[in-house]
Order: structure tokens, then sequence, then C-alpha cells
């Protein structure tokens, strides 16, 4: 191996076990595709899928959330999952997959899904573009800290799954754990959800536990209140909602 090789090989050397790396970051870093081939060939990478590459080790979850940022608009962790990462875990159970959100119909690759519990789904719960979600924001203060919903956030996104992937009675255990969400948030959040059934279930539950922001909440005039009774078949039965 010549010095210029070597010095790149340190350059990879210094990234964390299990960080994954695309070819275009690895092209930052002075290394081509023959060389990461070679690297992984040696040992130093491991090949993790086409144009993908990791340092050995098992695969960092923030690291691979950043990479699935960068391929799948509007991408980040929500629901149930953002809740818990958030520490409201009141009723979420901690076997529950890793729930990602995102703007258009995807897979997960198998690079991904392999290693992680995980499921995607496509979700336009806003007004809003992909580049510009509301009440999301970097999870920590890292460098790569994935895209996840703010508890508000996450707490509208898991009560729009009630019906087909989400029951009503664990719905409501979650959100007696609610007491410290912001209205403020909730409410631009509210203004801009597209969901009736969403907004009625946040604004019945909310009264129904005496949350602190429920006065706040009716006192708006949401746009999705909508008119009318809504109605959905749950698994627990009939759901209405007026």
């Amino acid at each position: 191996m010549d010095k210029k090789s070597g010095n790149y090989l340190n350059e990879v050397t210094l990234l964390p076990a299990g960080y994954p790396v695309t070819l275009a970051h690895l092209r930052d870093l002075g290394v081509s595709e023959d060389l990461a081939g070679h690297y992984a060939r040696s040992g130093w990478l491991t090949r993790v899928a086409q144009g993908l590459y990791a340092r050995p080790g098992p695969l960092d979850l923030h690291a691979s959330l950043k990479i699935l940022e960068a391929r799948l608009p509007g991408c980040h962790v929500g629901g149930r999952t953002a809740l818990a990462w958030h520490g409201i875990q009141h009723f979420v159970r901690p076997e529950s997959p890793l729930e990602l959100f995102g703007w258009d119909s995807a897979r997960l690759p198998d690079w991904f899904a392999k290693p992680f519990a995980a499921v995607y789904r496509r979700k336009r719960l806003f007004d809003e573009i992909p580049e510009s979600l509301v009440a999301v924001g970097g999870f920590g203060d890292a460098k790569m800290a994935p895209l996840a919903s703010d508890p508000e956030r996450g707490l509208l996104e898991m009560l729009s799954e009630v019906g087909p992937r989400q029951s009503l009675v664990e719905a409501r255990a979650i959100m007696e754990g609610a007491y410290g969400m912001r209205a403020e948030v909730l409410l631009t959040l509210l203004e801009h959800c597209t969901s009736v059934k969403t907004v009625r279930l946040c604004l019945l539950l909310s009264r129904e536990l005496r949350l602190p922001f429920a006065d706040a909440l009716f006192a708006a005039d949401l746009p999705a209140k909508g008119k009318g009774a809504w109605v959905s078949k749950t698994p627990e039965g009939w759901l209405v909602l007026k």
C-alpha cells in the first residue's frame, strides 16, 4: 500500500464502528470505488449494499437513518417511536417496531430492514412540503442526529393510525401521559392537519382526559374539524366522532 492510500485508510479507520458510508462520502475522503472494494476485501470496510459500505460492526441506527433521509423525501422517525424517544413511554410497548414516515410510497431497503425492526409508511398528515416538515427536527445534539417528530407531532401521527393499526384503547392510554405537550405547538400542527379523524380524536381525548391544553384546542377555529359525524370501523367496533 502506498503512502497516499495509507492516508486514505487512516481517514476510514477514524469512522466509528458500524458507521455506514456512501461512495459519495468515501470520495470526499479521497477513497475511490476501486479502493473501497480493496478495503472491503481487506476487512477495513464491510459492503452493506451496492454503493454503500460500513465500518465493521453492527450498523449504527442513527447514521443509517441519515442515509435513508437522503434517499426518501420527508423520512423521519414518528408516531409511537418518536413519543418513546422523547420519554413519553406510558403504554408504548417496548417491542413496538421503529416507526418511520415519509412523503412517498417506498419499501425499506434490505440493508436497513434486516438489522432493524422497522416499518415505513407514506403519510401526508399535514399541509406541508417534505423539505420543511412541521415540528420535525434533529433528535439530539450530534451532527448526525436523525430527524424525529416533536412529541406533539408524534402524538397526532399516533392518533392518525387509530383504526387499522392502532387501537383506540392504547391510544387513549398513551395520551394519558401527554400532560407536558405544548399547546402552541399542538395548535400549529392541528391548523395544518388535513385529517378530520385525527383532529377530532385529539380534541375528544384531550377533553375526556382533562389535559391542560384541552381548552385552548377547543377554543381554536381548526379547519379540519369538519361537519357532521365521522364514522370508521375499528377492531374494537365502530368509532363515531362528532
